[in-house]
């Protein structure tokens, strides 16, 4: 049976984790390789296209895809603010 943890405990449970994994691995390539494979980086975005098209349009959805992500970001955070605000 799962034990439901309070907020303070996963968070806690969460830090233990990275502790750990810092703590067997270098923290620089760990970095290095998800800001490689991240939203922040084109090929991210191409992996999402149709690999069918041609390149020129391939790169222009993809540049549409990152755009689009990055404004839904801005949108919902501005979104919260206003909520922050109001309460």
């Amino acid at each position: 049976m799962p034990v439901s943890l309070s907020p303070s405990e996963r968070s806690l449970r969460a830090r233990l984790a990275a502790h750990e994994m810092h703590a067997r691995n270098d923290g620089h390539a760990i970095t290095a390789k998800a800001r490689a494979a991240g939203p922040g980086q084109i090929k991210h975005w191409l992996a999402k296209v149709d690999a069918d098209l041609p390149e020129e349009e391939r790169l222009r959805r993809a540049q549409h895809l990152k755009a689009a992500h990055y404004t839904r970001l801005a949108y919902l955070s501005a979104k919260a603010r206003r909520k922050r605000g109001a309460a």
